[in-house]
């Protein structure tokens, strides 16, 4: 009787060493999950190129996939109307302008885009978090990647003029840049491929 008695008591506490076990862990996961930005590693030679502010009352050109031209407020932004005298749903359905910007991506707090006329990388700040939006480009071709980031705080579009292949294209990487550290930081988004001369 004195070991059936053991045996359950010897099972009531394995019982209950598992369950204070299982509560102990649950927090410790919790704590363990990351909280902020995660940082991204990039390539060692990776260029950065601090992009230009845009002349004052210049517009960002509209994403081709979009139906008007944008705004500050980059590719989410207000989007010109024809009663206002565009004519951005014509332009939109035919193939892209020489200032249309091609490839638009964003992710939390930056957005980007390609303007194949000149070769311009557009680098929308979105999130006032004191990190600047970053655009990394890539080519099909081995050219080394460069990322134009802009320093000109929210609610703001920087330009990169670069000199990319006309017969290559292009892939867009958006994040974010800590200038304080020199580190980039996720969410992060891709674009597709883009062809340097804008025709697809």
């Amino acid at each position: 009787m004195r070991e059936k008695w053991r045996s359950k008591l010897s099972v009531l506490a394995g019982a209950s060493a598992l369950a204070v076990s299982v509560v102990t862990v649950t927090p410790a996961l919790a704590d363990d999950a990351p909280v902020g930005p995660q940082e991204v590693r990039m390539p060692a030679d990776v260029r950065i190129v601090e992009g230009g502010a845009t002349a004052p009352g210049e517009t960002v050109p509209f994403p081709a996939e979009q139906a008007g031209p944008v705004g500050p407020a980059g590719p989410a932004g207000p989007v010109e109307s024809a009663a206002s005298g565009g004519q951005a749903e014509a332009v939109a359905a035919a193939a892209p302008s020489s200032s249309a910007c091609l490839g638009s991506t964003a992710a939390y707090g930056a957005s980007g885009c390609f303007q194949h006329s000149g070769d311009i990388v557009w680098a929308g700040d979105t999130k006032k978090d004191g990190m600047s939006a970053a655009v990394g480009v890539y080519t099909d071709y081995g050219r080394a990647e460069e990322v134009c980031v802009n320093k000109l705080g929210v609610d703001t579009w920087a330009t990169c003029n670069k000199n990319y292949r006309e017969d290559g294209n292009v892939r867009l990487r958006v994040l974010r840049y800590d200038g304080d550290t020199g580190k980039f930081y996720q969410p992060e988004t891709w674009s597709g491929w883009i062809p340097v001369d804008g025709k697809f």
